[in-house]
């Protein structure tokens, strides 16, 4: 399948489904990564999924790009850029939108995958617009409400689902923030699974197939 223009640059895996729409899964890279990362996981997913891997809009120095910058300053520390962050949430939005408008997919099924900074940004997405998403699996990230649209907890989140996914080893982003979603998303009524896994920041061999096992069962 040829990759069609769109606002993000991109990489395209197509579906197995040869007439009529396809599930989509749109992947969100990690901080200082691109679309090449997580495209790594297309070959071991399901062959009926459309499989998106965007990149990021903001290039980083030498190599790399971001959803946003993270600021070190000795007052405040490590802090990030929530306005980039709240322009990128559109950003992937309009993309979804263009996704959507451009492939041949099913616009009631599709899925958000997201590592770290790209998980950060899934949660924002569907928790601002859960109707333009089915599913999210979030690796190794956490929810910042303050990226979210104002009064979200509004929203209905009927035919949401979660899978979440932390390292208890991470030192990067610690494993007491990812355990904060779960109690939030038990909050909201959303369906999700939550897991940890004896490993940093990255994915783990079992985790893989937990996740994969989870699409699956929701496709």
């Amino acid at each position: 399948m040829t990759t069609i223009p769109l606002s993000l640059t991109h990489l395209v895996r197509p579906s197995s489904i040869t007439s009529g729409n396809a599930p989509v899964l749109i992947m969100l890279h990690g901080y200082g990564s691109d679309e090449n990362d997580l495209f790594s996981f297309a070959s071991e997913l399901p062959k009926e999924l459309l499989i998106i891997s965007a990149r990021a809009p903001y290039q980083l120095q030498p190599q790399g790009n971001a959803w946003y910058a993270i600021n070190f300053d000795a007052v405040q520390g490590k802090f990030s850029d929530n306005e980039q962050a709240k322009e990128s949430r559109i950003a992937i939005s309009n993309f979804i939108d263009e996704v959507i408008e451009n492939y041949p997919v099913d616009k009631e099924n599709l899925t958000l995958l997201g590592f770290s900074q790209g998980t950060i940004l899934s949660y924002a997405v569907a928790l601002s617009e859960p109707s333009k998403v089915k599913n999210v699996i979030a690796l190794s990230g956490y929810i910042n409400t303050e990226i979210i649209t104002p009064r979200f907890k509004g929203n209905d989140f009927s035919r949401l689902s979660i899978y979440a996914s932390h390292g208890s080893q991470d030192q990067v982003i610690p494993v007491s923030w990812a355990r904060k979603a779960p109690e939030l998303l038990k909050e909201l009524g959303i369906k999700h699974t939550y897991s940890e896994f004896p490993v940093g920041h990255g994915v783990h061999p079992q985790n893989f197939s937990e996740l994969k096992k989870w699409l699956e069962d929701r496709l």
